[in-house]
């Protein structure tokens, strides 16, 4: 059984690129925390919110490993996509891809990247254990880790 990406559409804005009218390269940092937002929000119905603010639980990045593949333009639509490759004690590492269409119409993986996140106390800024409830949505959303460890490259939204 192979992971299945949480994904969103996402349309390249002027305010993702530079003067050369592509991706300014840490904009895509910048979509995919949006991605993992929405992701603990909507996906697996958690609250990111109510997990920073209320629960007072973090989770910050000590891992980023990035590879950017084609570059993407102003207007192009893209999909952003998210799945969980590790779940471990008190960290999740992510495999995060954004894709595009080539010229001739096939998926083509513009950047992909390796996060760890992992679980904090905002009180004490220590790790802690990933809270249960965020395990048990990990679990039961299909997002979590597949047998082998792999992510399909590309899965069509549903």
């Amino acid at each position: 059984m192979s992971a299945v990406p949480f994904l969103r559409e996402r349309l390249i804005r002027f305010s993702d690129c530079d003067p050369a009218g592509i991706v300014f390269y840490p904009q895509y940092f910048v979509m995919f925390n949006g991605l993992v937002e929405d992701w603990v929000e909507e996906g697996l119905g958690v609250g990111y919110r109510r997990l920073i603010v209320e629960r007072r639980i973090g989770l910050p990045t000590v891992r980023l490993e990035a590879e950017f593949r084609a570059v993407s333009r102003m207007g192009d639509r893209v999909r952003l996509q998210l799945a969980v490759k590790r779940l471990g004690g008190r960290s999740l590492t992510l495999d995060l891809r954004c894709i595009g269409r080539a010229a001739d119409g096939s998926e083509e993986l513009r950047m992909r990247v390796e996060q760890v996140l992992v679980t904090t106390s905002l009180e004490t800024h220590r790790s802690i254990e990933v809270p249960a409830d965020l395990r048990s949505a990990i679990d039961a959303s299909g997002q979590g880790p597949s047998e082998a460890g792999a992510v399909p490259a590309t899965q069509q939204p549903r």
